[in-house]
């Protein structure tokens, strides 16, 4: 080549030369040597320009104390340059885009590492519940929709009780009301539990008599009458008759998904309970160019040999990667199904609900370790916390190191909402993924003092003491549970506080992160949680170029402003996604 380009690794070197290499090793000091060697010029003759050129703002690298560069360049979607504006000549040409951030901040691209692609579409095109604040609105809106939309089974999801001034779950009557004869199931938001009305009760042959199954309950009224509310198991036959879409139509819904996403300010999502059929789906979008993010897919359960399958054939592709499974072994906390070690303060007839026993799960997680399968569990409550701990404890112990396919399985528990704080320090030890969402804090514990009592709150949401025990915490939404929006999620984590700035003393503010903490939880973790920390993460040279790019530095904002910022630009492998007009 004839020009000494200061120590560039062969990875950095490869991509300046237009090659797409495969991925280093490491992603530690070897990179921080190559962003410093990344600021020395090299004549335009022997070096072949970027393809884009980002400069004009504030851009932070992910690198340890808040490194900053003032631009960065891009190359066949990989970052071939960060370092000064005045050294950027080196590989700036006559086609290099030169794109100006115009005084946005520009960050790593974040990554949602818990969220439902199709469920986020289907919000935008069903009755969305999100907005009601009582029963009375939740019965305005279900008249509006049915007025608009005459025909078929009326579904929606959204609605959440705990602030409605009625202080209940809606009930069959509440919908009858307005919809008598045609079905309606309207899920709550945590999607754990729904509501139903007598004509969607009738069609499934649901009646009064009828038995709890494993894993559900269906409520019931003083005079032991079925109430219309069904919580986990007790909701299958209603969500078949709500069918689920398919072909083309879920298709576009599962584009519209990743296009939110994309506009909310995420380059990357770890899409959760997901057919293995719509693997091959996501990837058909990523070929057509609709695919608006990356999509880390964990499989249900049940279709546990097609991820086999899948990783005996490949392990990651450019936008779609899977090799994960997803299983339940409780419910949610607001419908009273999260599984605890004691009753529930408000209702001490019930613990929650166990999904799944300690004989199938140490079966399925023994088989996993061999067949190198990433085990994603929902855990929420501290009963099922604490016994998904100790299956994948029993596991690591009765497979060795030697026998597993993957040495370093990373394993994650999704939500780990409520711990003791013995079980706390385990995920450490064990070298176990909390996988967390923020905003259910400032959402949750509007009731969750009520669903707990004081006391387990100390353990309740507790990412800061999980970070600070060495655990692996990775940072996520849940939605379309909630809202979704990177800024929301941020914001939580740092502020710990509602979007009105409400707190009071037992929320635990001492479970904020700092800055530098919340922003590795939405990128580097995530990187990590997905086996990518070579490739996403951070911004240095020879990583992917994924960039999310905001109106507001978040890293010196004060709180309150956090959660006015907005995204401007979305980029996924050096291609612009999304941007705000």
């Amino acid at each position: 080549m004839g020009v000494r380009l200061g120590g560039l690794s062969a990875l950095a070197l490869a991509c300046l030369m237009g090659c797409s290499p495969a991925p280093s090793s490491s992603a530690t000091p070897a990179r921080e040597a190559e962003v410093q060697a990344s600021n020395t010029p090299a004549p335009m003759g022997d070096v072949i320009p970027a393809s884009e050129l980002y400069a004009g703002g504030t851009i932070y690298t992910g690198l340890p104390g808040g490194a900053q560069v003032e631009a960065v360049g891009v190359r066949q979607g990989r970052i071939v340059f960060t370092g000064t504006r005045e050294a950027a000549r080196a590989i700036t040409g006559p086609e290099t885009q030169e794109i100006d951030l115009a005084g946005a901040v520009m960050f790593p691209g974040f990554t949602d590492s818990h969220a439902h692609i199709l469920g986020i579409g289907q919000r935008e095109r069903t009755l969305n519940l999100e907005s009601v604040g009582s029963v009375i609105e939740l019965q305005e809106a279900l008249q509006s929709w049915a007025d608009l939309n005459r025909e078929g089974v009326i579904t929606g999801r959204g609605w959440i009780e705990t602030h409605w001034p009625e202080a209940r779950f809606p009930t069959r009557d509440d919908l009858d009301a307005i919809v008598p004869e045609r079905a309606v199931i309207l899920v709550r938001a945590d999607g754990h539990a729904l509501v139903a009305n007598s004509a969607a009760m009738a069609m499934v042959g649901i009646d009064d008599a009828t038995p709890d199954p494993d894993g559900g309950a269906i409520l019931r009224d003083e005079a032991g009458r079925a109430s219309g509310m069904f919580v986990d198991a007790a909701m299958y036959p209603l969500m078949a008759l709500a069918q689920a879409p398919e072909g083309d139509v879920r298709a576009e819904l599962y584009a519209l998904g990743t296009h939110k996403m994309a506009m909310y300010g995420w380059t990357g999502v770890h899409d959760m309970s997901v057919p293995y059929a719509d693997v091959a789906m996501a990837e058909g979008l990523a070929t057509e160019g609709r695919l608006s993010t990356r999509v880390y897919i964990s499989a249900n359960g049940g279709d546990y040999q097609s991820v086999v399958d899948e990783l005996s054939s490949r392990q990651s592709g450019d936008l779609v990667t899977a090799r994960a499974v997803k299983v339940y072994v409780d419910g949610a906390l607001g419908s009273r199904g999260a599984a605890l070690l004691e009753p529930y303060s408000d209702a001490p007839g019930t613990r929650g609900l166990i999904l799944m026993q300690e004989d199938e799960a140490k079966a399925l997680f023994e088989r996993a370790l061999r067949d190198g399968v990433q085990m994603a569990v929902h855990a929420i409550g501290d009963r099922g916390n604490r016994w998904v701990l100790d299956w994948m404890e029993a596991a690591f112990a009765a497979v060795p190191v030697e026998e597993r396919a993957v040495a370093e399985p990373r394993w994650r528990i999704e939500h780990a909402q409520i711990l003791t704080m013995d079980d706390l320090n385990r995920f450490a030890a064990l070298g176990v993924i909390a996988s967390m969402q923020p905003s259910h804090a400032i959402g949750d514990l509007h009731f969750a003092k009520d669903r707990l009592g004081e006391a387990r709150l100390q353990g309740a949401y507790a990412w800061h003491d999980l970070v600070e025990s060495g655990a692996h915490v990775t940072g996520g939404s849940d939605a379309p549970v909630e809202r979704g929006e990177a800024r929301i999620e941020f914001y939580a984590a740092v502020a710990r506080r509602d979007l009105e700035g409400f707190s009071d003393a037992h929320w635990h503010l001492e479970q904020r992160l700092s800055r530098e903490a919340a922003l590795y939880l939405f990128t580097q973790a995530p990187a990590y949680a997905s086996f990518r920390e070579d490739e996403l993460g951070t911004i240095e040279v020879g990583k992917r170029a994924d960039f999310s790019v905001f109106d507001t530095d978040l890293m010196t904002a004060p709180e309150d402003d956090l959660k006015h910022a907005r995204p401007v630009m979305t980029i996924v492998g050096g291609q612009r996604v999304w941007r705000a007009d």
